[in-house]
């Protein structure tokens, strides 16, 4: 069914230690860094709910989706964007969606220091069961990203808990709910362009009628079809930086031409915003393959935190959204 491993993180989920998947995690983070997620043990009636009450929200006018537009979230950069209304690479992109991100009150430190991603969530008043379901799967898969990130800290020769223990103890944790309009197989639009995540790791859920695919070495593109009861996980740029390149974060893409209007549901698990994030010890530090990255881009030219790469990155897909330098917390505040 595709050409991409699916790993059983069952033990890393309920033991919390796995060195036959650790190595698996391996063996696909250098190769692609891409494979599938089996025995994740996320209620598949959570993700029916989800995927029931999503198609209600993009199956609204849009006029009544506009009413909880991204611009009325502020800095906190929550909620819909039409289609065209997000950019990669400068280009619209042929899909429609929803940004939620941690559940954040008036008085949470974040935000009372105006930290932008950080805030409270836009949920529509037309689908009143959707905001309880997203903050319930964003507590699920924190759980389970935290369970993945324990295999790649052991494929890494670190200490299983030394991602949860430390640079996300407090994660940056974005969701996003994607409609993809059905393209015609003629066009040369895309539903996403090429590029790669931001952050440390990805999970997602998609729907039966796939699209993505996967650029692995040598340049070759590759489907990564939905496979039942999977997630398809994929390593960000910062997993690629802190590992001085020995696992590399992989373009992908998206062209829905299945005829059908596609979902996707990518949760993104980053770093502390507050966090810096210098190469990792021991083994995870010793340099990459030497092959160029697909925009050039050198991921250790950077210094500060997380959320300050992460804010200028985003800026660069939603520009009118572009906020003020993020201002640093001090610890414990």
């Amino acid at each position: 069914m595709t050409d991409l491993p699916v790993i059983d993180i069952a033990q890393l989920v309920r033991q919390g230690s796995d060195e036959r998947a650790a190595r698996e995690i391996e063996a696909a983070c250098r190769a692609s860094g891409f494979f599938y997620v089996s025995g994740h043990g996320v209620d598949p009636a959570l993700i029916a709910r989800l995927d029931r009450l999503a198609r209600e929200f993009f199956a609204l006018p849009e006029a009544e989706k506009l009413e909880i537009a991204m611009a009325r979230a502020g800095r906190a950069w929550r909620g819909f964007f039409p289609v065209g209304g997000e950019l990669t690479s400068g280009v619209p992109d042929q899909k429609e969606g929803l940004y939620f991100g941690t559940e954040l009150g008036p008085d949470a430190p974040q935000v009372r220091a105006g930290l932008p991603l950080h805030g409270a969530n836009l949920f529509p008043r037309q689908v009143p069961e959707l905001g309880g379901t997203v903050l319930e799967y964003l507590q699920v898969m924190t759980t389970t990203a935290q369970a993945v990130l324990r295999g790649i800290a052991q494929s890494l020769d670190l200490p299983a808990d030394y991602f949860e223990a430390g640079y996300t103890a407090d994660p940056t944790v974005l969701f996003r709910i994607f409609h993809y309009p059905p393209t015609p197989p003629d066009s040369t639009a895309w539903g996403v362009g090429e590029h790669t995540d931001y952050g440390l790791l990805t999970l997602l859920l998609q729907d039966d009628n796939g699209g993505l695919q996967v650029r692995t070495r040598p340049e070759t593109w590759v489907d990564a079809p939905p496979v039942p009861g999977t997630f398809v996980c994929n390593i960000g740029d910062m997993l690629d930086r802190m590992t001085g390149g020995w696992y590399r974060s992989t373009p992908h893409r998206v062209r829905n031409v299945s005829g059908n209007e596609r979902l996707s549901f990518p949760f993104f698990f980053d770093p502390d915003f507050a966090a810096e994030v210098p190469p990792l010890p021991g083994r995870a530090g010793t340099g990459g393959d030497g092959v160029r990255r697909w925009d050039g881009a050198d991921l250790r030219a950077f210094t500060g935190t997380y959320g300050e790469y992460l804010v200028r990155k985003v800026g660069k897909v939603f520009p009118e959204l572009a906020a003020a330098p993020v201002t640093r917390q001090q610890s414990g505040s």
